[in-house]
């Protein structure tokens, strides 16, 4: 059996953490290829690695003195690698890259500030695979670019190349551990390149899919998946197995256990993916599928919500016998660089729901102005302040009740709706609201949909 396991900041941010992914590792023999993240907070009052490395880029950028965030990166890693035994040499590996990577020109300011983050992943990879082999095992860092992780070239916001699934198919070696860093690849010019926050998660999805992986194991700091966030509800009941589809709207609507776009590459080869506990590896945690057996399965899988969207409303009589007027209003916010999220519509009435941050002051009273002139229309607002609020299951539709009980839901609660959208997803029930309902409606739903954990 193939597994590829990745480990989460959390999992990695001290020496301690290190020592349990360790014991992770060799407690299976499976486990041959391992992702890492950079070291993540140790309390809540502590700094990823990660932002420590982007705050040092920006002082360097800036022309500010970069002596004290420099030394704080290596502070981390010296303690980490004190802490599990190893000797001077490996500091003073880590210490060298940083220092090149800080000797880069920094009018080249992308590559200069990808080149640093990548670093947290990239030394603590060398760390690990450092510290297993003191142990006396088999194991060696691999560096993605040298592996063939090839990646656009877009600073930040990279995304994987077809190319990178052929050049990693043979990167399995039953005798050998391989320690890989996520997060970062290289372009076709060699340079390093980032994937977006949350990037090694789709670093472990990408090479699962390469291999042909018989599981992607993500270790985070969580038992399981919980059909709410656990910040909102008491005692949220877990979720056992869910399909891609209920991930996919779940992480859209607001969960954040995975990136978005980190299931892509392991859907498309129907690897299934296991989100275990670093701090409690015992616990079966919580396995998504291409499909399951829906049978005596509760219609609502998972509930999730989110603020900062804006609706713009526009009415024209007799919209509906005007040959593509929904075209043209797309047009106009595609000319603007406005991507749009849902589109509802009436016979005389459309809404168009977007991402705020997408429409600054300045670009929503062009828009206004563009859209009330070029498509004559009667009505025009831009409603800010906007929620959506997502009921997700494969059952959803499939159970006539699911609706009625999600209405009965926000009546008892007094929450007023501005938008129902059932059905285009099949896996979904997506309710428009004022933002300051969001979190009242969710937890609504939640009292509905689970009772027997309220």
């Amino acid at each position: 059996m193939i597994k590829v396991s990745k480990f989460g900041g959390s999992s990695l941010a001290d020496a301690s953490q290190i020592k349990k992914v360790c014991e992770i590792i060799l407690s299976d023999p499976d486990r041959k290829l391992v992702i890492v993240s950079a070291p993540g907070k140790r309390n809540r009052q502590d700094i990823k690695v990660t932002d420590l490395l982007i705050a040092l880029a920006d002082s360097y950028i800036a022309g500010y003195d970069p002596q004290y965030d420099y030394d704080k990166v290596m502070e981390r890693y010296s303690s980490i690698a004190h802490e599990l035994g190893l000797g001077d040499e490996i500091i003073a590996t880590i210490e060298r890259d940083l220092t090149e990577r800080c000797l880069m020109d920094t009018s080249f300011t992308g590559e200069f500030k990808d080149s640093l983050k990548a670093s947290g992943e990239d030394n603590c990879a060398k760390l690990i695979a450092e510290y297993m082999k003191s142990m006396g095992h088999n194991a060696c860092y691999v560096n993605p670019g040298e592996a063939g992780l090839v990646l656009s070239a877009e600073y930040g916001n990279a995304h994987v190349l077809p190319e990178s699934y052929e050049n990693l198919a043979g990167l399995h070696d039953p005798y050998v551990i391989k320690i890989i860093p996520g997060y970062f690849g290289f372009s076709k010019n060699g340079d390093v390149v980032t994937l977006p926050r949350g990037g090694s998660d789709v670093s472990g999805s990408i090479i699962a899919a390469a291999v042909n992986a018989d599981i992607y194991e993500n270790f985070t700091d969580v038992d399981s998946i919980f059909a709410v966030n656990p910040n909102l509800v008491e005692n949220p009941a877990p979720i056992k197995d869910l399909t891609y589809k209920e991930m996919r709207e779940l992480s859209y609507a607001g969960f954040s256990v995975f990136h978005e776009e980190a299931l892509t590459p392991v859907y498309y080869r129907d690897i299934p993916v296991n989100i275990k506990n670093t701090n409690n590896p015992s616990s079966p945690g919580t396995t998504i599928h291409a499909n399951i057996d829906f049978e005596n399965r509760n219609p609502v899988t998972g509930i999730a919500g989110s603020g900062g969207f804006s609706s713009i409303y526009i009415r024209r009589y007799l919209m509906n016998r005007e040959i593509g007027f929904g075209r043209k209003v797309l047009q106009i916010l595609e000319k603007e660089g406005i991507p749009y999220e849902h589109s509802p519509s009436g016979i005389d009435d459309i809404s168009i729901v977007i991402r705020t941050h997408y429409i600054p002051p300045e670009k929503e009273n062009r828009v206004f102005k563009r859209l009330k002139k070029e498509l004559d229309v009667d009505d025009i607002t831009i409603v800010h302040g906007q929620a959506l609020v997502m009921i997700v299951g494969e059952n959803c539709l499939g159970n006539p009740k699911t609706l009625h009980r999600a209405a009965r839901a926000l009546e008892t609660s007094d929450i007023p709706v501005k938008m129902i959208n059932q059905g285009s997803s099949k896996v979904s029930i997506m309710f428009g609201m004022d933002e300051k309902y969001h979190v009242e409606a969710i937890r609504a739903f939640y009292r509905e949909f689970f009772p027997e954990y309220n």
